[in-house]
């Protein structure tokens, strides 16, 4: 039995195997890990010679999963057929998991944010996903790629770019190329301003994200005028930070800033 590949899901299934033992061996976690999107199980089958993982999986497509459960046993129990996007996680996992999957390109954003609610239980991500986004996520300020989700994500975790993968490793093959990033969490436990005369004041996640969101919105302009709408009435528009724009700032200097703005 094959399973045929779906753009409608997105689906570019990995047949590369040294790809697939370079992603799961990037993964270092023990215990709880979930993966997301299997397909035809090219990263399962290593991750189950694994003892120290309690593996599970989700899957949306019914091809998959009838794929996987005919090609490796025990999976009862350990695959779901969901849409991860829709799953509520603390039924699979009443603790802390780990990620790890060949994300569909299509909803790799998404898959992120979700992961970033649930950031707190989630100590490591492993995953493959479109080249540009996986630049755009791992870059610093100063880069064209460096956008909303580059500042969101690094505000809690740290972000590796492990290596690339070509076209020629999957079937079929997709229009572009693709990158495995690793994420660990780091130590922030709240966003609290660390420059400026507003250190150790707590910004609200709300507002940080919003102010990120609306800054990267317009990103041609400056600060000034991107983020007019929410700037306090008695702001001074003066500040020079105001001056910059958006790609210009690093995650500290958006927390400050945030702060300055909820002052």
């Amino acid at each position: 039995m094959e399973v045929r590949a779906k753009k409608s899901l997105g689906q570019h299934f990995l047949v590369d195997l040294g790809a697939a033992q370079r992603i799961v061996a990037a993964l270092a976690a023990e215990g709880d890990v979930l993966e997301i999107g299997p397909g035809m199980g090219v990263l399962t089958r290593y991750l189950l010679q694994r003892p120290e993982l309690n593996l599970k999986m989700v899957e949306l497509d019914g091809e998959s999963v009838q794929f996987l459960r005919s090609h490796f046993s025990g999976m009862d129990g350990r695959l779901l057929q969901a849409d991860y996007l829709k799953l509520d996680v603390h039924k699979v996992f009443p603790g802390k998991y780990s990620v790890i999957g060949n994300f569909p390109y299509n909803i790799s954003s998404q898959i992120f944010f979700k992961i970033l609610d649930d950031r707190d239980r989630v100590p490591e991500v492993v995953c493959m996903i479109q080249k540009e986004v996986a630049e755009r996520i791992a870059e610093g300020p100063g880069s064209k790629t460096y956008g909303i989700l580059s500042v969101l994500l690094q505000a809690w975790y740290d972000i590796e770019y492990l290596f690339t993968v070509e076209p020629g490793a999957f079937a079929p093959p997709p229009k572009v190329r693709s990158a495995v990033i690793r994420l660990k969490r780091n130590g922030r436990t709240e966003l609290t301003a660390a420059t400026g005369d507003v250190t150790g004041r707590q910004v609200e996640e709300a507002l940080f994200r919003k102010v990120v969101k609306t800054a990267f919105g317009q990103r041609r302009k400056t600060l000034r005028n991107a983020l007019r709408q929410i700037l306090p009435a008695d702001y001074d528009l003066t500040d020079p930070v105001l001056q910059q724009r958006a790609e210009q700032l690093g995650v500290e200097d958006f927390i400050a800033l945030s702060s300055q703005i909820a002052r």
